[in-house]
């Protein structure tokens, strides 16, 4: 089985040109702040077609320093952050009231791109929360009133009926509250673009928070 695996990832291509268009990038015309340049990158995400490219994936610590990883979607990006939510009580609930501080990270594979988005993490206020998870679908409100995130599950059939259940009550009081709900919001310190290239000269330029705006500065691949 591990040779097969072996096989597998040795026959794998990188970027491969027939499905890949990878764009330059000159940081010289970067925009002064991240947050312009991700807005950017992202409707050119969007426009070449990539899958569900409000994806990222979310690092939180827990009281001890041990990582986890788990991919969550994006809400919203903005002077206030980079926000995505969850429940106070889930998994990375329980990290960040601890450890209130996260990185993100997007890839962007049909354009080679990556962003890496690191800074401290506040919880915004409950209305904030609940109007953002009303703006949801149906099924994003069912799954919040399940309310029972990384715990055991006994069975799937327990999963089955307690998942009706919510989808019911979704549809009959869709602006019921789900208290635990929380919205958070990433202020970062560090944001960094990455635009890889073929013959792996990448380009990554790293956004630093400075006392005025934000410092610029070019890292070797």
């Amino acid at each position: 089985m591990a040779t097969d695996l072996h096989e597998l990832l040795r026959s794998l291509r990188v970027w491969d040109p027939e499905v890949t268009s990878l764009p330059s990038f000159d940081p010289a015309t970067a925009p002064a702040t991240p947050l312009e340049l991700f807005t950017i990158w992202f409707a050119e995400a969007v426009a070449a077609g990539q899958t569900e490219p409000h994806t990222m994936s979310l690092a939180t610590a827990d009281a001890q320093g041990r990582p986890d990883v788990r991919t969550v979607m994006l809400h919203g990006a903005d002077e206030d952050g980079w926000s995505f939510a969850s429940h106070s009580h889930s998994r990375k609930g329980g990290h960040l009231s601890v450890r209130p501080y996260a990185a993100l990270g997007f890839y962007w594979p049909v354009l080679g791109r990556q962003v890496r988005v690191k800074g401290a993490v506040t919880a915004a206020p409950s209305e904030e929360g609940q109007a953002d998870l009303h703006a949801r679908s149906t099924g994003a409100l069912a799954a919040a009133l399940t309310g029972r995130q990384s715990e055991v599950l006994g069975s799937l059939g327990e999963l089955a009926r307690v998942s009706e259940e919510a989808w019911e009550r979704a549809q009959r009081e869709p602006e019921v509250p789900v208290p635990s709900w929380t919205l958070y919001r990433l202020l970062p310190d560090e944001v960094e673009f990455f635009q890889g290239d073929e013959r792996r000269r990448h380009i990554r330029l790293n956004y630093r928070r400075a006392d005025k705006g934000w410092a610029q500065e070019l890292l070797w691949p």
